[in-house]
């Protein structure tokens, strides 16, 4: 076992949010699995572990399934913070089966392949109106712009929200994630908290007006799901919903902004894209690998595991870091060069096992949507100021993207 209290991991460090990467590479060479103190972790930084444990069913999402707090040897989260846990642990990414397997299995009967494709062309026009907007202004922050109202008008559109409505989404779920970072302060979960209640209230309101009259929204098909008598609860619909928004944008809105700088660094990489757009599928997925917008992943120990001769007994927590994970000289070659060519690109942005993200495709519809018509309509997009990162070390993103069209 190895501390790495002497290495330049620091989640809460300006200079390391910004380049992680190099950090990541001293984890890797320190070993396979490291005891981080300041979060009581045990920290898996290389590809083939992360895979393999995003598979392994002696860790689990969470643990009440089996045990209670007490049980476990964990504290019971404060009172005061209970909107957000009872939101949080009722939607699937936070379960583990026999609930995951019923709940992903009803949401995956309201959210098809078939569901998704159909958004095809309402992602693409959107995008298309979006960035045509950006040309006609002569740029501005591609962020708030075009990266932000994409995935959410879709999902939002996917769930049957009102237009007049849709401006409170981005709030709330920008403060519910905000507990999903490591060590949250006390004005985060007061944030994260009242945007549970704020978004549950709302949901329930909603989800009694589609009850009285169903539509073709997400919401309605969430109502209507159900197999061998198998329903979802409301709490389970409420959950989901809030899940599906959350995950269904947050990773599409910083893999945007993510990629775009990345490209804007490397000169050599966007002029290939745009002599050749149908590199697009390929970009999308190296973009994601290159500086990937979800950076840590958490699993608990249910049952005591062994890696590479260190026992981490039951009752501890497994960060498995996704972004070096991505970067592994193990698995790719020359990781630290982007290559909007590189074919074997088996990389974990989307997660793995029971937990791989259910609207992945719709993901990159949306990622191929924005990038081919910022390619066609803004082909002289460049960089007009170098952007500040969000101080958020588990969801990677920039705080604004601003950009000129010549």
């Amino acid at each position: 076992m190895s501390a790495v209290t002497d290495l330049a991991f620091d989640p809460w460090n300006p200079h390391f949010v910004d380049n992680p990467y190099p950090a990541y590479a001293e984890l890797r060479e320190r070993g396979r699995v490291l005891y981080y103190e300041p979060t009581n972790q045990w920290l898996v930084p290389h590809h083939a572990d992360v895979s393999a444990l995003l598979r392994e069913r002696r860790l689990g999402r969470t643990y009440l399934h089996r045990f209670s707090h007490e049980e476990f040897g964990r504290t019971p989260p404060p009172p005061e913070h209970e909107p957000f846990h009872t939101l949080n642990d009722h939607g699937m990414l936070d379960l583990e089966p026999p609930d995951h397997t019923r709940i992903r299995r009803l949401v995956s009967k309201a959210f098809t392949p078939r569901t998704v494709e159909q958004l095809r062309p309402y992602v693409h026009a959107l995008a298309g109106d979006l960035v045509q907007r950006l040309v006609d202004a002569g740029g501005g922050d591609l962020l708030t712009d075009v990266a932000e109202p994409l995935p959410v008008a879709v999902i939002a559109e996917m769930l049957g929200i009102p237009h007049s409505d849709r401006h409170l989404l981005r709030p709330w779920s920008a403060a519910i994630c905000g507990m999903y970072e490591l060590n949250p302060s006390a004005e985060t979960a007061a944030r994260a908290v009242r945007a549970s209640v704020e978004f549950s209230d709302y949901l329930r309101t909603l989800i009694a007006e589609r009850r009285a009259q169903p539509g073709e929204d997400l919401i309605s098909g969430l109502i209507a799901a159900h197999d061998e008598g198998d329903r979802l609860t409301e709490q389970e619909m409420i959950s989901t919903a809030v899940l599906l928004l959350n995950a269904g944008h947050e990773a599409t809105v910083n893999a945007t902004v993510n990629g775009w700088y990345a490209l804007f660094r490397h000169p050599d990489q966007l002029a290939a894209l745009r002599a050749d757009p149908s590199l697009v599928p390929t970009a999308i997925e190296e973009l994601m690998r290159y500086d990937t917008p979800l950076q840590l992943f958490e699993r608990w120990v249910l049952d005591e595991i062994e890696i590479d001769g260190t026992t981490i007994p039951r009752g501890a927590e497994i960060a498995m870091l996704f972004g070096s994970a991505n970067h592994d000289p193990a698995v790719f070659a020359d990781p630290g060069r982007l290559d909007l060519t590189r074919r074997d690109n088996p990389h974990i942005s989307f997660s793995a096992g029971i937990h791989y993200c259910i609207g992945a495709p719709l993901a990159r519809i949306e990622l191929a949507a924005s990038m081919s018509a910022l390619l066609t309509k803004a082909p002289t997009l460049a960089l007009a100021a170098e952007p500040a990162r969000k101080p958020n070390f588990v969801i990677r993103g920039l705080a604004g993207l601003r950009v000129e069209v010549g």
